[in-house]
């Protein structure tokens, strides 16, 4: 159990703090952050509190509900996992005192609508063309459910349709429903690219990192409360009990525009040999999730699946100057690697899934939306999320390219490039097309049980 005590000199808090931190308190953790869910499905339900009681009861019954670490540690099998977060605003909504929330980061009290320039959101993907009242101050609360199935999840919705009738002053914003695209032996996206492939593992939960990603890191990077990489524990929020066993959640609804993509892929390979390295250029392994580094002339599916193989490269010694995996693909400009300095304390967790449905191959454009709504977990917000966003993904002189951003998730407008090493010339596609738009985003505290009991408290 946490001893939580008032409020310390930050030196003396640090010291006393360092003998209970090194056991995660996973009773008091939410379980999103720490273990992926076995699920098909799920929903997302963004929600603002009318009423500051309505509020407080509405959390008071979901807390009940949330799924812990510890639950899902034990073995338990169950068909749904739920979380609850926060905004800035909607803790001021149930009425948290001010000198609890002006202890919030900066980047967290001002929220992602606020940070789209830092965050290289500009174009189409500001905020002014985002939907669902993301970017509202009236955004107070997600409740996030992963389901087994779509029955289960249609089981939950309504289940909580009913709970919210009663909370007069509690309503729903927007929702998305989420589905995994089949066939369901391994998770990819629209694109065709298999996902997940890729993610550091937190020092404490016994898990053990795959080969080539890197040593567990310090839990004190996604959690609050506990030593990070450098061996102290950052100033959380007051009071106390918000300090410990919550994280920071930046939101991101991403369309995927894979008609798009098709037409770029054909336009530069004749054949589907041609097309399929032209994808794999653009991400940095083939779409199977092999990566380029270590098969970089033909795709290896059995690679893809060996997870003991799959993520054991480098960049800096394997492939400096990126004939294989060019210097501005995808997976070299979110995770560096061995080329980029500090990368302990870069790491992120990721979480979320697809919506919308899958467009079969050959067809055309539908008309109708498909994407990622995805959900990146950390203990800061501006040295992780924000960083990766300006500086890996938007910034057009990474790895001193020159005029590129993230073939990806970068803020394409159609005037930035794609260089692709290649001997004795190299290949640059110019005037890069926008595979994805941002529809949506914003920033959440992922408080632990106790903190969402205390702020379900407040009067």
């Amino acid at each position: 159990m946490a001893i939580y005590r008032p409020p310390l000199p930050k030196s003396v808090g640090r010291e006393l703090r360092k003998a209970d931190a090194a056991s995660l308190e996973f009773e008091d953790i939410q379980h999103f952050l720490i273990h992926r869910s076995p699920a098909l499905a799920a929903r997302y339900e963004f929600l603002t509190f009318r009423k500051p009681a309505a509020g407080r009861a509405w959390l008071r019954a979901m807390t009940e509900k949330v799924t812990t670490a510890a639950a899902v540690r034990s073995g338990q099998l169950d068909t749904r996992w739920v979380t609850v977060a926060l905004s800035w605003n909607g803790m001021r909504a149930l009425g948290l005192d001010d000198h609890s929330l002006a202890s919030f980061p900066e980047e967290f009290r001002q929220g992602m609508a606020t940070r789209a320039e830092v965050l290289g959101m500009m174009g189409a993907n500001h905020p002014e063309h985002w939907k669902g009242g993301l970017a509202s101050a009236d955004l107070h609360a997600i409740v996030i459910l992963f389901a087994r199935d779509v029955p289960e999840r249609e089981r939950c919705r309504v289940e909580h349709e009913k709970f919210l009738s009663q909370c007069q002053g509690v309503e729903v914003l927007s929702s998305l429903d989420l589905e995994a695209i089949p066939p369901f032996d391994y998770a990819h996206e629209h694109f065709g690219y298999r996902d997940r492939l890729s993610q550091p593992v937190i020092e404490g939960t016994g898990e053990e990192p795959m080969p080539g990603s890197g040593p567990a890191i310090k839990a004190g990077e996604f959690l609050l409360g506990y030593p990070d990489e450098e061996g102290t524990i950052a100033d959380g929020p007051k009071a106390e009990i918000l300090s410990r066993n919550g994280s920071y959640l930046a939101y991101l609804m991403m369309e995927e525009h894979v008609g798009a993509f098709r037409d770029f892929l054909r336009q530069h390979g004749e054949t589907q040999d041609e097309q399929e390295l032209v994808a794999a250029k653009l991400m940095g392994r083939w779409r199977s999730g092999a990566p380029l580094v270590l098969t970089p002339e033909k795709d290896d599916p059995k690679l893809a699946g060996d997870y003991q193989s799959t993520n054991d490269f480098d960049f800096g010694k394997m492939d400096p100057h990126g004939y294989a995996c060019p210097l501005g693909a995808h997976i070299r400009r979110m995770n560096p690697r061995d080329t980029a300095a500090n990368m302990n304390r870069r790491k992120m967790i990721r979480r979320g899934g697809t919506y919308g449905p899958p467009l079969p191959e050959g067809a055309p454009e539908d008309g109708r939306e498909r994407g990622i709504a995805a959900f990146v977990g950390c203990a800061s917000l501006v040295r992780q999320f924000e960083f990766a966003m300006n500086v890996w993904a938007n910034d057009p002189n990474f790895h001193e390219l020159g005029n590129e951003r993230d073939p990806i998730v970068g803020t394409q407008d159609g005037t930035f490039d794609m260089t692709i090493p290649k001997r004795p010339i190299r290949k640059k596609i110019k005037r890069l097309p926008a595979f994805t738009t941002i529809r949506g985003g914003a920033y959440f505290f992922l408080p632990g049980i106790k903190a969402l009991r205390y702020l379900a408290s407040l009067t």
